[in-house]
């Protein structure tokens, strides 16, 4: 393992002004994505869709430090016959590769889930490497509900993240380490801190057992935020305040940046969100996006799966990148939202 050259892709992961695009919708995600739009859930849509986003040479080129694609993007051609990952190279980003398989129910703990996929990994990685993958990402999924999470599904999840990111470093790829707290309950914002601070801290404790070096991981946390079923969901002020507050005690400064998930929230308020955490400012590591929907929502309304329309996709798709780019500096305004690309 060359401990420098990882540490030069995860710092290139999380350029100041550019972010990750999460493009790793698994078939049966992008399948809900599509019905939204109208647009039948084929290789070939999926393909173009895809292709419509890496070609949009300004996002791709000006504020995307980097693409997450799923298993059968990796491998695919765009129309002309140029791989999708050469497309992702030709514009400056890294192409990334997500490699869990999804969750599994975990025993004797009603309403969790331990998320799979160790298994051959070590196999796969040295596939996804030579297709031109730099980075991965392996997503786990803790809920909170009554008498949930439990210790258990904290513990398991962390050790499979732990052990995930040591294969990972091993095959010269820089993990993107993503425990996600789910934003869907009724628990309030401090809920959500006290949750996510056992879920950081535990998860950090694995990466040291397991020799994970530091320097050359991401980080992919949710924020500190009300569930969506929540009376009062907290102002964006307090997100900020309190997320922040929660990294600075969970997250190590050896850790080069972290790159956030939207978990559902809206557009603007993923944005709004990231904006107000950079204009707090002095902190160790540097602060992005990771956002799947929150950057994909609007392009692919636009696009709705006609050619005609790639353009318009590609417009929108450049909007929402600009938006979270100038956020990741804390340069973004509510005004700057009207004057669309």
């Amino acid at each position: 393992m060359n401990l420098a050259d990882l540490n030069k892709v995860a710092l290139a992961m999380v350029t100041p002004g550019k972010g990750i695009l999460a493009a790793d919708e698994s078939s049966g995600t992008i399948k809900k994505r599509f019905d939204a739009i109208k647009v039948e859930s084929t290789e070939e849509n999926r393909r173009d869709y895809r292709e419509m986003l890496f070609r949009s040479t300004e996002a791709m080129s000006k504020y995307v430090s980097g693409v997450i694609l799923y298993d059968e993007t990796i491998w695919q051609n765009a129309k002309d016959g140029t791989p999708l990952v050469k497309l992702i190279e030709q514009s400056g980003a890294i192409p990334g590769i997500k490699v869990d398989e999804g969750t599994q129910a975990l025993p004797q703990c009603p309403g969790e889930l331990v998320t799979v996929g160790l298994d051959k990994l070590a196999e796969r990685l040295k596939k996804y490497y030579e297709r031109g993958a730099r980075f991965a990402k392996w997503r786990a999924v803790i809920d909170i509900g009554s008498g949930i999470p439990t210790m258990t599904a904290i513990s398991v999840n962390a050790h499979a993240l732990a052990r995930y990111a040591a294969l990972c470093q091993a095959a010269q790829i820089v993990p993107i380490v993503e425990p996600e707290v789910l934003m869907d309950g009724d628990h309030d914002i401090d809920r959500c801190y006290d949750v996510t601070q056992r879920v950081l801290n535990k998860t950090f404790q694995e990466l040291r057992v397991q020799r994970v070096e530091l320097e050359g991981m991401v980080l992919k946390p949710n924020m500190a935020i009300s569930g969506k079923k929540c009376a009062k969901q907290a102002p964006v002020d307090e997100v900020a305040e309190k997320t922040v507050r929660l990294l600075k005690s969970c997250v190590p400064a050896a850790v080069p940046g972290i790159a956030f998930l939207s978990g559902g929230q809206s557009d603007e308020e993923a944005t709004a969100h990231l904006d107000a955490m950079n204009r707090i400012g002095g902190l160790p590591w540097r602060l992005t996006f990771s956002y799947g929907r929150a950057l994909q929502a609007a392009p692919q309304k636009a696009w709705s799966g006609k050619a005609e329309n790639v353009a318009a996709g590609q417009r929108a798709f450049t909007h929402r990148a600009r938006m979270n780019a100038l956020a990741s500096k804390g340069e973004w305004e509510t005004g700057l939202e009207k004057k669309v690309a």
